[in-house]
């Protein structure tokens, strides 16, 4: 896997896509099924040639890379400060992730295990969804500090939308994994945003609607 600045935008717009659907989830109960359906499926995929192969083609990411440039581009609203905050708390705690083989084998494990549902079903399906749920309580939801989602009380309630937060959040952590593999690190996010937004505009252009 290579290092270069589209790399690490990549990875980063697929952080800031799962951050996102995580506050929109958890605000309207709902999540949009296509960039949804992108990072579920990424958690599938091993050995990837190419950071876009991760998550299948670039249009794939093109939620991610537009919350991405309004985020680093300073236009925010206070909703827009949620998903900035679970962006930075993944990040932090995949630094400690990192150190965890232990929580890096029960992840590898859970995969195998909602890999063979989803052959069964389909990547989005209830049960697969259920399954990956299942894999962030039992490791990064042990990890300190434990991300706190605000939401609308009713939809964090329901089981069903309580389990796509958390398979988002495992996206999410996936996407964090792939930025620090492609020589991402936080400080970047302070002293690079103006690259990395002339970057995702770039890679903008180059999708399809």
């Amino acid at each position: 896997m290579s290092k270069t600045l589209t790399d690490r935008t990549l990875a980063l717009a697929g952080l800031f896509q799962a951050a996102s659907l995580v506050a929109q989830t958890a605000r309207r109960g709902m999540v949009e099924q296509a960039p949804f359906e992108a990072l579920i499926r990424s958690l599938f995929v091993r050995d990837a040639e190419t950071t876009v192969d991760v998550y299948g083609d670039l249009s794939a990411l093109r939620h991610g890379l537009q919350i991405m440039r309004k985020q680093l581009s300073g236009k925010v609203d206070e909703q827009d400060v949620e998903v900035m905050r679970y962006v930075v708390a993944l990040l932090t705690l995949e630094r400690k992730l990192a150190a965890r083989k232990d929580l890096l084998n029960t992840i590898a494990e859970g995969l195998q295990k909602a890999e063979r549902q989803r052959d069964h079903f389909h990547a989005t399906h209830e049960s697969v969804i259920a399954a990956l749920a299942d894999i962030y309580i039992n490791t990064i939801s042990t990890l300190q500090p434990r991300i706190m989602v605000t939401g609308e009380h009713g939809h964090l309630q329901n089981p069903d939308i309580a389990n796509r937060v958390r398979a988002l959040l495992l996206a999410g952590m996936r996407s964090a994994v792939l930025w620090s593999q492609s020589g991402g690190a936080r400080w970047q996010l302070l002293f690079k945003r103006k690259a990395f937004v002339t970057e995702a505009q770039r890679l903008l252009a180059l999708t399809t609607h």
